[in-house]
């Protein structure tokens, strides 16, 4: 698939990765269709994109809710005429340990709230986004790929149930389409990115950056356009499908 021309939706494209993503693949020719909750952010989103050389447009939904998520992307080919590709990015974090133990007294749980907010954004949404994409796509007869933005963390990390469990699904969907899809002339892969320099790793103490970059054999974190470069390779190359490219500076091994 080549970039150029091609209509890419993105969400949580209004910032971080999301926005890495659509500038990097703006700036080789693709049309950007960013999707986010915060207009304000989509806006700067959106004029970066444009900067970046290519069209992008701003839409705001809330990717847990079936109704948006239909008109959104009914919206994205109305405006645009055709959707090659959509990068299910979106995702929330609610860390805490499933049971905190203090004194020998259970102190703190994991409520069912966290649990649910966590798997209705980043799982429900993936599943619905990924559904109205390919049901405009196989509509419209247009060909191209699906890319599950996964974590490092879909092989299980401590404080993160709800958030790990929600990643190793969104990893379980990637072959799941692929198979599916295929007749269709559409791919499925997925990323599972490591630590990356974003504005939730900037927000952390500088100690706990300085530990958790330790730890990684390259000895820094990853930079948001290389997980960008990595998206557009998987949109390129039309023989990658089913599989999981893991971006982490080989922390998992």
């Amino acid at each position: 698939m080549k970039l150029q021309d091609s209509v890419i939706a993105i969400t949580g494209g209004g910032q971080g990765l999301g926005r890495a993503m659509g500038e990097y693949l703006a700036a080789r020719g693709a049309k950007v269709a960013l999707i986010d909750l915060m207009p304000e952010k989509l806006d700067e989103a959106v004029t970066a994109c444009v900067a970046a050389g290519s069209e992008a447009r701003a839409y705001v939904c809330n990717v847990a809710k079936e109704e948006e998520v239909e008109q959104t992307f009914e919206a994205i080919v109305k405006d645009f005429g055709h959707l090659n590709g959509l990068i299910n990015n979106a995702g929330i974090l609610r860390d805490g340990l499933m049971v905190k133990v203090k004194d020998g007294e259970v102190e703190r749980r994991m409520e069912l709230s966290q649990w649910q907010a966590v798997i209705d954004v980043n799982l429900t949404g993936v599943f619905l986004c990924g559904r109205e994409a390919a049901t405009q796509m196989i509509k419209n007869g247009d060909q191209g790929a699906i890319i599950n933005i996964a974590s490092i963390s879909r092989a299980g990390n401590m404080g993160q149930s709800n958030y790990s469990a929600a990643k190793a699904g969104v990893s379980a969907l990637v072959p799941v389409w692929a198979k599916e899809l295929a007749r269709y002339g559409i791919r499925c892969a997925g990323i599972a990115p490591g630590f990356i320099e974003t504005e939730m790793t900037a927000s952390m103490k500088p100690e706990a950056l300085e530990k958790m970059t330790a730890g990684i054999p390259l000895k820094r974190m990853g930079k948001p356009e290389e997980i960008a470069s990595a998206a557009a390779f998987i949109f390129e190359n039309d023989y990658m499908s089913g599989r999981m490219l893991e971006v982490d500076g080989a922390l998992r091994l």
